[in-house]
């Protein structure tokens, strides 16, 4: 599903350069559920961020689903963004003013397709349907991730990308985090792609990437 050949990330800061990834190979097969660990300023996040298109890389080519995606346009990378890809982040990215079945709904906004059915059944399948109508301060950390995995999973995107999923929450919030999106992922044969600082949510996964400092180091099937 994801292909990339020596992916590398150029920052300008001032007359220097920063070089945040260099000449990344890396594969990952459709229906797969990968971790990347790596260091604070490894370039994890900037990893997953080309991934998720929304970013482009300064050299090298990225495929989508066969696709070479890592050249095209904005617009065209926020298609498929729409269409493709969903997002859970570790801050949640919630609206405080909206319910958690009108955030779900908000992953539907550019699809064109908004559904209140679909956005409730995705609340169900996160087990959360309850709790619809209560907006994000009305509930618990854990809850509002739950919220936030709603709303990536209700276009029925083939591809997850979770940055630091559990990093807001304690570990039995975390824990429960993990398992739903582990069911998600051999339920509905969902690819998975998770930045975890953690070892041990690390291993649920099937294969862990090491990075550090711009470059896969490592890997290891769990």
């Amino acid at each position: 599903m994801i292909r990339l050949e020596g992916i590398t990330k150029i920052y300008p800061i001032g007359k220097r350069e920063l070089v945040v990834l260099q000449d990344v190979d890396l594969n990952i097969a459709n229906g797969e559920m990968v971790a990347i660990m790596g260091a604070s300023g490894s370039g994890k996040s900037t990893l997953l961020n080309l991934i998720g298109c929304l970013d482009k890389p300064s050299a090298g080519r990225y495929f989508l689903d066969g696709k070479e995606v890592g050249h095209l346009s904005s617009g065209e990378l926020a298609n498929i963004r729409s269409q493709k890809i969903g997002f859970v982040f570790q801050q949640f990215n919630l609206l405080s003013r909206l319910s958690a079945l009108a955030n779900v709904e908000l992953g539907m906004r550019y699809t064109g397709n908004s559904d209140r059915k679909k956005a409730i059944e995705a609340l169900d399948k996160v087990g959360l349907s309850d709790r619809a109508n209560h907006r994000p301060t009305e509930l618990s950390g854990g809850e509002q991730q739950r919220v936030a995995i709603a709303r990536a999973i209700v276009k029925k995107p083939p591809l997850i990308l979770a940055d630091e999923p559990t990093g807001n929450l304690d570990s039995r919030s975390g824990a429960e985090i993990i398992s739903i999106l582990t069911s998600l992922h051999a339920d509905q044969g969902i690819t998975l792609i998770m930045i975890t600082h953690d070892a041990n949510i690390a291993h649920h996964c099937q294969r862990i990437v090491y990075i550090s400092d711009g470059k896969i180091v490592r890997e290891e099937k769990v």
